[in-house]
């Protein structure tokens, strides 16, 4: 019964200042990851920290505006869309990282080479795709890769957006 009084009783501020917090701390560990463990992300990574990127945007704007009914509404579903895209790009890269070794895609070009050379639509296909990158399995927390830490963190911020534009006004 508390939590629920807990839940009524928050403004929207705060419930978007937490989703906002969560996606620093990812985005935190990716930064980590990459130039202290010297894990270099892969085309999939790169994306799924786009979405990240966006979610936090939106988030942190979110705390800001403090939003009504309506604007809570709006947030919850382009973060909510985000999510879902989230979800897709860290499906596929959990797929890639599955699949046999003799079916893993070829490595193709890196991504500073394809920005300087390739048409943007190209560069964003090749991206979406995944590479032969893709499927290396690198860092794991709790016997859970990047891929699937970021699949069980794009359903969480989703949900948490939908809960946040569902809940009834104070």
């Amino acid at each position: 019964m508390k939590n629920h009084n807990l839940w009524r009783t928050l403004s929207n501020r705060w419930l978007y200042l937490a989703g906002t917090l969560v996606i620093s701390g990812v985005f935190g560990t990716a930064l980590y990851l990459q130039y202290v463990l010297h894990q270099d992300p892969c085309p999939l990574c790169m994306v799924q920290r786009f979405i990240f990127i966006a979610m936090l945007v939106l988030f942190a704007i979110a705390t800001l505006h403090n939003p009504k009914r309506g604007g809570s509404k709006v947030y919850g579903a382009l973060i909510t869309l985000l999510a879902v895209g989230g979800m897709s790009t860290a499906s596929r890269h959990i797929w890639l990282q599955n699949l046999p070794k003799d079916q893993v895609p070829a490595c193709g070009p890196g991504l500073e080479y394809m920005l300087g050379n390739f048409p943007m639509s190209e560069v964003w296909q090749e991206l979406m795709q995944g590479s032969g990158e893709c499927a290396a399995k690198g860092w794991t927390f709790l016997s859970l890769g990047i891929p699937q830490w970021s699949l069980l963190l794009y359903v969480l911020l989703g949900a948490w957006a939908v809960m946040i534009a569902l809940r009834k006004p104070i």
